[in-house]
């Protein structure tokens, strides 16, 4: 099963439909039970648009690379704290 922060170090590959068939199902499922790690996929598709628009049609890679760390950071924190993560 996989978990949020598991969720949280592919998401990229998710958002750019890199993972395997296997990987793709994982995240899905996680994806409907788990409503924090639907904000998040959302919010870093935004994000990930907004670079896309105001760039050259390409994020900055690290800059997305970052922004991947630190929400992963920031989930795991949340979890250690004893926030509402599955």
């Amino acid at each position: 099963m996989l978990m949020c922060k598991g969720l949280a170090e592919i998401a990229s590959d998710y958002i750019d439909d890199e993972l395997t068939g296997r990987q793709n199902l994982s995240v899905k499922m996680h994806l409907m039970m788990c409503r924090h790690c639907r904000t998040f996929i959302g919010n870093l598709r935004a994000s990930t648009d907004l670079l896309k628009v105001h760039s050259s049609g390409r994020g900055n890679e690290e800059l997305i690379r970052k922004i991947d760390e630190r929400v992963a950071e920031a989930l795991s924190a949340r979890k250690s704290e004893g926030g509402v993560l599955e």
